[in-house]
């Protein structure tokens, strides 16, 4: 019988390809998400029986236990950008660890992030390098992968900075702070791999970062390119960014928080001498490879305007 493979957090960006190099590979995936509902939409992409949806949270204790039972691998995917960091990031990779060593699951594949660090400034970070020590503790054959920053077609970073780009006047922050953006479809497949061949990456850590590394100034600009926006730039000294972030970080729908800050004052690159893609044997695509066909649809006149650009 094939491989069952329990993906908490399967539902979301990243985990909507996850399950699709699952399925590809013949695995078997049960979603684990607070409302199934939200990940139906993945039903289609298997054969009959082959997607199973369950109701759990990393904090629930029991319904972890439920979602891991049966299971060959498990995966989690689950991970805030607001809010209790610690409970998420750090009591629950801990709760998935351990319910999954005691379920006699062979694999466990923990996503975390670079910049993880128990003794990072921003909360956000520590607690993602205190989930990683807390899994290695309940499990410690389980394989740790920390991309950089995640873009694709439906990302929160390339289309939020995309969106900002019809505005007249774009304020920067922290415009050399440096960035290795990673297709997610490169990340999914390096995650599936690891859950399939705990011998060959189990017990692991794993950094993955895209071929190229841009700055946040190098970024808008190349998104301005690509958009075909021509807005003016406006570089924002760190002494006013960091006052923005703390003041304005605490509204309702800001659109950076003090933590966010801290995380800004680090480089998010792939540390060097890391173990990375050539792990998996992937060749990670570069941004101008995948993302204009997406990032037309932010261009002046759309899609109709790349159109009108290649007919001429």
């Amino acid at each position: 019988m094939s491989r069952l493979v329990t993906i908490f957090g399967g539902g979301g960006f990243l985990g909507r390809y996850v399950a699709q190099e699952l399925l590809k590979a013949g695995a078997r995936v049960r979603i684990a998400e607070r409302d199934p509902s939200d990940a139906w939409f993945l039903k289609p992409l298997g054969g009959l029986g082959q997607t199973q949806f369950v109701p759990a949270s990393v904090t629930h204790v029991a319904s972890i236990e439920h979602a891991v039972a049966g299971a060959d691998a498990v995966i989690n995917l689950v991970g805030i950008l607001k809010g209790d960091f610690d409970m998420i990031h750090h009591t629950g990779a801990a709760n998935v660890a351990a319910a999954a060593k005691a379920a006699g699951v062979a694999a466990l594949v923990h996503i975390s992030a670079i910049g993880a660090d128990p003794e990072s400034p921003s909360a956000y970070g520590r607690s993602k390098g205190e989930g990683e020590v807390a899994v290695r503790a309940a499990f410690s054959g389980a394989t740790i992968i920390r991309p950089s920053v995640v873009f694709g077609q439906e990302d929160g970073f390339l289309n939020r900075f995309a969106a900002m780009l019809a505005l007249p006047f774009v304020p920067v922050l922290r415009g050399d702070v440096k960035f290795q953006p990673v297709w997610v479809a490169d990340v999914a497949k390096a995650i599936a791999a690891a859950a399939l061949d705990p011998a060959t990456h189990g017990g692991k850590l794993f950094e993955l970062g895209g071929p190229e590394v841009v700055t946040m100034a190098g970024l808008n600009a190349w998104l301005a390119q690509v958009t075909g926006h021509n807005p003016t730039f406006l570089p924002v000294p760190d002494a006013i960014g960091a006052i923005l972030a703390t003041v304005v970080g605490a509204l309702p729908g800001a659109p950076i928080t003090r933590d966010q800050w801290l995380m800004l004052q680090a480089d998010n690159v792939v540390a060097p001498g890391a173990s990375g893609f050539e792990a998996f044997g992937i060749k990670p695509a570069p941004m101008e490879a995948v993302a204009p066909a997406w990032l037309v649809s932010y261009r002046p006149h759309g899609r109709f305007a790349a159109q009108t650009k290649t007919a001429a």
